[in-house]
C-alpha cells in the first residue's frame, strides 16, 4: 500500500469519435467510387469535320468528348476531395485551437 492509500483506477480506453473517422472516410469512398465510375466510361467521344465550302454557321450543340458517365464520375470524385479537404482543415485548425 505505500504512502498512496488511493485505490488504483482502471485504464478505460478513450472513446473514439465516430464522426472523426465517418467523413474522412466518406471522402475516400467517393474518391474511390467516382474514379471507377470514370474509368468505367472512359468511352471517349469526339469527331473531327472539315467544311469549307458551307454556307451555314458550324454549332456544337451537346458535344462532349467525355461521355456523360464519365463526368458523373469525375463529378463524384471531386466532392470526395473537397469533403477531405474539408475534414483535413478542419482538423487542423481543431489542433492549433488547442
Amino acid at each position: 500500500m505505500g504512502e498512496n492509500n488511493a485505490a488504483e483506477q482502471p485504464n478505460t480506453p478513450k472513446r473514439v469519435n465516430v464522426r472523426a473517422a465517418v467523413v474522412p472516410l466518406a471522402g475516400f469512398a467517393a474518391v474511390l467510387a467516382g474514379g471507377l465510375i470514370a474509368f468505367l466510361n472512359r468511352d471517349y467521344v469526339g469527331w473531327f469535320a472539315y467544311a469549307p465550302l458551307s454556307n451555314s454557321p458550324f454549332s456544337g450543340n451537346g458535344i462532349a468528348f467525355i461521355t456523360q458517365g464519365t463526368q458523373i464520375g469525375l463529378a463524384i470524385a471531386v466532392v470526395g476531395l473537397l469533403l477531405l479537404a474539408f475534414w483535413a482543415g478542419h482538423r487542423i485548425g481543431r489542433r492549433s485551437h488547442r
